[in-house]
């Protein structure tokens, strides 16, 4: 049993023994309603890695006496998925059996003729689809295969969860009870698991085996001795992909703080762990909007080039357009100001939604919105010098607010002269 990690010796069976998602497994709620009724349809799961997808899926087919067959989109090609539905096909013909459960998991890495493979199978109920996925399936699933699914959310796991697994483990497993631990302090333990079953019970087994007991013969499991095993088993920990969310962290920070030879290197580790290439160009585009922005506004038209390529071509020639992105982005200029913009033109619309549109603003289709004063005084830009006309756009309560503000860098200094031209009582005179 020691030879099989822990998350796998403490997979749970039964829903009853599943942790987190009561919003779906919960008494009345759909899966367990699925679950009581027999009546099982195509499904995806989207939630973040280590919450309970595959495990979801396991015991739902379990529990309904279906046949269970897992692919990885990962590994797995367009002759896999055929095989599997020619044998659904054969087994549901000759025994009138029900149709089987495929789980694909990361099903957002097929591509279209992968997807399109499975249609006619899940359409005719030849097989049971549940797909598992860390990213949105409105943008990585077909659609005609998306609307012949259900989608279901699920959520990193709350502290009350990551505790209850904890002491699960250290109450259940053999291999944990003998090595006697007291639970001190449990920040750092959750703090680094990030709402993951799997990491934390990756890094409770390696604490578990790295920490050497005190003379009571009883290991202290506190926040040192968790901050000390990461640090000396950073590579054990990160070997499985476990360091995810600290490499693209690293990768952003790298990008944002203007060094081409750190982004490229952390691009790389990712890469080489197998990371999805279409992950890290949508990185580039929220980077390119975020941190770039109006400082070199050519930077999003490339980062967006960039995923279009990256899905034209896919790996292992996608590194060279993505690391071309990513040395330009990270060479760039940098400016928040649409990022700052937008979130403090958002929080001032939602303390104020009522606020009523300024009349010479509003739309005046008939003849009695005119007469009641619809768009009086609305002066046509174009029909005036320089293609500007000095009128107030805010509602009311607003008169004045300056939401964007221009970061000293060559191309908003440009922008800054004009609004001074424009608006000298807003931003001041050049």
């Amino acid at each position: 049993m020691a030879a099989i990690p822990l998350p796998e010796r403490l997979r749970p069976q039964t829903l009853d023994d599943y942790v987190g998602q009561r919003h779906l497994v919960g008494p009345g709620c759909v899966l367990r309603r699925m679950l009581d009724s027999g009546n099982l349809s195509s499904f995806i799961l989207w939630g973040p890695p280590g919450v309970g997808k595959t495990t979801l899926a396991r015991i739902i087919a379990t529990g309904l006496g279906r046949e269970f067959h897992t692919l990885s989109a990962v590994s797995s090609g367009v002759k896999d998925v055929r095989e599997v539905i020619d044998r659904a096909k054969d087994r549901t013909l000759f025994s009138g059996s029900l149709a089987p459960v495929l789980f694909i998991d990361e099903i957002h890495r097929f591509n279209k003729a992968q997807q399109d493979a499975l249609l006619g199978a899940v359409e005719t109920g030849t097989i049971v689809l549940v797909g598992a996925t860390t990213e949105n399936p409105s943008f990585e699933v077909i659609t005609p295969l998306l609307s012949r699914c259900q989608v279901f959310v699920l959520k990193s796991l709350e502290a009350a969860d990551l505790r209850l697994l904890l002491d699960r483990a250290l109450e259940r497993d053999p291999e944990m009870k003998a090595r006697n631990i007291d639970v001190v302090e449990t920040e750092a333990l959750f703090r680094h698991s990030g709402g993951d079953a799997r990491k934390l019970l990756n890094l409770l087994e390696i604490v578990a085996e790295s920490a050497q007991p005190g003379e009571d013969g009883r290991i202290k499991l506190d926040n040192a001795l968790v901050a000390a095993c990461l640090q000396e088993n950073l590579a054990i920990y990160d070997k499985g992909g476990e360091m995810h969310y600290d490499t693209i962290s690293a990768f952003i920070k790298s990008v944002r703080g203007s060094d081409p030879n750190a982004a490229v290197y952390w691009m790389a580790r990712m890469l080489a762990g197998g990371e999805d290439p279409l992950f890290i160009a949508r990185r580039l585009c929220i980077l390119a909007a975020e941190d770039i922005g109006l400082a070199n506004p050519n930077a999003l038209l490339m980062a967006d080039a960039t995923f279009r390529i990256v899905h034209s071509i896919g790996m292992p020639e996608a590194r060279i357009p993505l690391s071309e992105c990513a040395i330009y982005l990270a060479s760039s200029p940098k400016s928040n100001s649409a990022y700052l913009a937008i979130d403090a033109a958002l929080a001032s619309a939602g303390e104020d939604k009522a606020a009523p549109v300024p009349l010479h603003l509003r739309n005046a289709p008939t003849s009695l919105m005119k007469e009641l004063g619809y768009s009086d005084g609305y002066r046509y830009a174009h029909d005036f010098e320089g293609h500007f006309a000095d009128l107030e756009f805010m509602p009311d309560a607003l008169r004045g607010h300056v939401f964007y503000d221009p970061q000293p860098n060559t191309q908003e200094d440009r922008l800054k002269a004009y609004l001074q031209r424009c608006w000298p009582k807003y931003y001041g005179k050049k």
